[in-house]
């Protein structure tokens, strides 16, 4: 696990950093696969988005578990998981300032 400012250490991305991003892009693919269930015709086709749109939220779910036990995504308070996302993104711009 990387230390330092919870961001970036030297050129490596903390594990929270990729957990956020990893839940992000979670998110959109259950997104898109629950569109993407209501444009198909085909009844087979709806059949194989419907199990990757199941596979999509129960990762999605579990990664989500995953960063509460850690405390890097809070459901429970808005304005707690806003501060957090400001800390994270005001650390992450000093790094990019300040590269070490």
């Amino acid at each position: 696990m990387n230390k330092g400012n919870g961001n970036v250490t030297g050129n490596k991305l903390s594990d929270q950093v990729v957990a956020t991003d990893m839940l992000i892009l979670a998110k959109t693919g259950v997104k898109t696969y629950a569109s993407a269930i209501t444009e198909a015709i085909n009844s087979d086709v709806r059949k194989i988005l419907k199990k990757q749109l199941d596979e999509s939220i129960l990762f999605q779910e579990q990664l989500s578990a995953l960063m509460i036990d850690k405390g890097w995504y809070s459901v429970e308070s808005l304005d707690e998981q806003i501060r957090k996302n400001i800390k994270l993104s005001q650390n992450t711009i000093d790094h990019i300032g300040n590269p070490q």
